[in-house]
């Protein structure tokens, strides 16, 4: 599950996302809201062809994995009002969705219903959003003198926040409001993206689960064949030796290449099964 990519704006890591996913298949792949950003493309953002082969990639995860696709509405993405809900063959387009798995029921929903500032003071929304564009700017100008200087990435934006005790705060709450919707529910868990702060927890016998984004964290959450969730991490993947997936090079060849990679299964392997690409 990955949520928060905001295509169309320059903050976006949409190279790093299609990367990623070029070395998983998994039966099921959840985009968890604010894939696109709508706000940014109406005001000063720009459609790159990066951005076109995030959704070429996810074409391909149909294609040749059948891969069942759920893309959820975010408040960035709120365009798609217009057409929810939308199935097409593998791809279903929907505002939020319970998922069920190993006896447990999950409430997935992008977050922002549960967020007053966006749901009902758009005009303080959008002003946010234009600081947090800024802050964005100043991260790359800062993260680019620090590979010249061989430092590794830093989030700004990330320690600012963890800095200012109002939005540790509102984070909190955040999740504690999100904690109560799952029980409310009868569900086990909840998982939720929005705020671009990646976590696993439990909240009060809640499992809190938040994917992160891919504007700053580039995190995502991935389930094991026995139902547990966890966090995966772009930058703790290291793709030096391990290239792009080439269909004309032997199981193998390509078992060795990827035996480190870190595994995550959505379902368990038949005895006779090659290791593949799980996420």
């Amino acid at each position: 599950m990955i949520s928060d990519v905001h295509l169309g704006t320059k903050g976006s890591k949409a190279k790093e996302v299609a990367q990623f996913l070029k070395q998983y298949s998994c039966e099921n792949l959840i985009l968890n809201g604010d894939i696109i950003d709508g706000w940014q493309l109406r005001k000063s953002g720009s459609w790159k062809r990066k951005h076109t082969r995030f959704f070429n990639r996810m074409l391909k995860m149909i294609e040749r994995d059948n891969t069942k696709v759920f893309y959820l509405r975010g408040n960035h993405d709120d365009f798609l009002d217009q057409i929810l809900p939308l199935h097409i063959g593998n791809l279903s387009i929907l505002p939020d969705m319970i998922y069920e798995s190993n006896g447990k029921k999950y409430f997935i929903t992008h977050g922002d219903i549960f967020d007053s500032v966006t749901t009902n003071l758009r005009w303080i929304a959008y002003l946010g959003d234009i600081g947090y564009t800024f802050l964005l700017w100043l991260n790359r100008l800062v993260n680019y003198h620090r590979r010249k200087r061989g430092l590794p990435y830093f989030s700004l934006s990330q320690y600012i926040k963890g800095k200012v005790k109002s939005a540790v705060s509102y984070i909190d709450q955040y999740e504690a409001e999100l904690a109560k919707m799952a029980h409310a529910k009868g569900c086990d868990g909840i998982i939720c993206g929005h705020i671009h702060k990646a976590e696993n927890r439990n909240i009060e016998g809640i499992e809190y689960l938040n994917s992160g984004d891919w504007v700053e964290t580039m995190s995502a959450l991935a389930e094991d064949e026995n139902g547990n969730w966890q966090l995966i991490y772009y930058n703790e993947i290291d793709f030096r030796h391990k290239g792009i997936r080439d269909e004309n090079i032997s199981d193998d060849t390509l078992t060795n290449r990827y035996q480190d990679l870190k595994i995550v299964a959505f379902e368990k392997l038949a005895s006779d099964q090659k290791p593949p690409f799980l996420f």
